[in-house]
């Protein structure tokens, strides 16, 4: 047992030393798309058919309205989201460094607004890397993950209630235990009414735990982890950051938490939450230690 150990444990010392003996420099220098990426960059054009504009049409219906301005700022005048910045994408330019598809998403990605879904149901796309639903409720609108940041979240009610109805949040759904789907729930929100039990807060079973230990204990190491996934450091360019895959990329603006209120244990619960009808489905260890997803019966 112990010779069939050796060779891994080797590897591993190994591979230890070679981090531990390796240098990088790291510079904010890029390179021009080499004859080679550009060929396959091609191939890709004739093989995906980039003339379909479903998805285009797709994204814009039930468009409302838009932020008016360019970027939303926190309350010291701080830019934590811009939605010019990846404007080229949508340019007649040439961008032979981005993967087309990538670019299409990266198009598709940059339609941002309010949108209404359905009767009584709207979402904000395009404020965050992540997409806030409102659901209109007996009393009020129930929010379901508001974003990462305040202020993006807050821009989002703006619109809500100035385009379709002043109406006071009366319940909020964290669907998981990631920051995307909570952290601006501040601007969507008071300490004060969720103390005083005028708002609902519900979650999955797990979730206050989850999310704090992830992003509060390992902090440090989850923000490092999500600037390598979305090249938070990256500038916006050709040559550089082009778009988040799930969304345009993260605000840089203030997250907060709030524990829930109404926890979602077990598949089948329904709960009536401000005179709407709510099925959950439990989903823990799927995309995060805490989830559920949920359907209107």
């Amino acid at each position: 047992m112990k010779l069939r150990l050796l060779p891994l444990s080797l590897v591993i010392i190994s591979s230890v030393s070679y981090a531990g003996t390796t240098s990088y420099t790291v510079t904010a220098d890029s390179k021009p798309a080499s004859s080679f990426t550009i060929e396959k960059n091609n191939e890709l054009k004739q093989y995906l058919n980039f003339d379909n504009k479903e998805d285009f049409t797709a994204a814009s219906k039930g468009f409302i309205a838009t932020w008016p301005d360019k970027t939303i700022k926190d309350k010291n005048g701080n830019v934590v989201w811009d939605f010019a910045k990846f404007e080229f994408v949508n340019s007649d330019q040439v961008l032979d460094t981005v993967n087309p598809s990538l670019r299409r998403m990266a198009e598709l990605n940059n339609i941002h607004g309010l949108f209404k879904v359905t009767d009584g149901m709207y979402q904000v796309r395009g404020f965050d890397l992540s997409v806030m639903t409102f659901v209109r409720g007996e009393h009020g609108w129930i929010v379901i993950d508001p974003l990462i940041s305040e202020e993006t979240a807050a821009a989002g009610l703006k619109l809500l209630t100035e385009h379709v109805e002043d109406l006071p949040v009366t319940a909020i759904i964290f669907t998981h235990s990631h920051i995307d789907h909570f952290g601006g729930v501040w601007g969507v929100t008071t300490k004060e009414a969720v103390d005083q039990g005028k708002v609902e807060i519900v979650a999955p079973e797990g979730f206050f735990e989850h999310s704090v230990s992830e992003n509060v204990l390992a902090g440090n190491t989850m923000s490092r982890r999500a600037s390598f996934m979305y090249g938070n450091m990256v500038e916006a360019g050709p040559q550089g950051k082009v778009d988040g895959g799930l969304g345009k990329t993260t605000s840089t603006g203030k997250p907060g938490i709030v524990e829930e209120n109404l926890e979602v244990v077990k598949t089948g619960e329904t709960h009536n939450i401000d005179g709407i009808e709510i099925e959950f489905q439990m989903a823990n260890g799927s995309e995060a230690p805490a989830e559920f997803i949920f359907y209107f019966p």
